[in-house]
């Protein structure tokens, strides 16, 4: 934790890197599972990688998994699991996944459409939820979301936890939590020097605007 913020450092490919967000004060490690991502870690790959990693929670991201993705992603020993999916999914879907890993442990991670927010039904089935910048595909855009919307269930919520994600960095990110009151944060690209390989000077001034903040 930095300051109050709770920080999850996203797109983790290798030990060293995990060592230097666990420097930097990071609460979370994400490993992405999806195999479109840039950033993809295969299953086996995590499994060879976590012996070495910080004793730190990690989180596997995954998109609209199978329930017997979601087992195999247990099995391997993640602590959190964000899934991220589509807002017209069934609700049968999402309570599949909450019976699986638990609703302290799932993080959702729904794609909001603009004029659409979380519907009530779904506030039981995690105890976490991630707002990442609406587009039209999955994974990371680069952009900054909708810091009001964001906002705005946080303070409709507060029993739940609210992580913004979207764009965020070293330049932005004191301005996000002054405007959206977030107290958990999700940085991924925003401190990387390629997809997948994260910068010490970017990962320092993160910590530095947190501070500064």
């Amino acid at each position: 934790m930095i300051d109050g913020i709770h920080l999850k450092i996203c797109g983790l490919t290798t030990a060293e890197d995990a060592a230097a967000a666990a420097g930097l004060g990071a609460d979370y490690l994400g490993f992405i599972l999806d195999p479109s991502s840039p950033r993809r870690i295969g299953l086996a790959d995590y499994v060879a990688l976590a012996r070495r990693l910080p004793d730190l929670p990690r989180v596997a991201v995954a998109v609209e998994p199978s329930v017997d993705a979601l087992v195999a992603m247990r099995g391997a020993g993640f602590d959190r699991y964000q899934l991220h999916f589509r807002h017209d999914r069934p609700l049968a879907e999402f309570g599949a996944w909450s019976e699986t890993v638990g609703p302290e442990r799932l993080w959702l991670a729904p794609k909001l459409p603009p004029g659409f927010d979380v519907p009530p039904a779904w506030l039981p089935l995690a105890r976490t939820f991630l707002l990442d910048t609406f587009h039209a595909g999955f994974g990371g855009s680069g952009r900054v979301g909708d810091w009001p919307k964001f906002a705005r269930h946080r303070q409709a919520y507060p029993d739940h936890a609210w992580i913004l994600a979207g764009g965020l960095g070293p330049d932005n990110v004191a301005e996000a939590v002054r405007q959206t009151g977030a107290d958990w944060i999700d940085v991924n690209s925003g401190v990387e020097s390629a997809p997948g390989r994260k910068d010490a000077a970017k990962l320092a001034a993160l910590r530095a605007a947190l501070l500064a903040g």
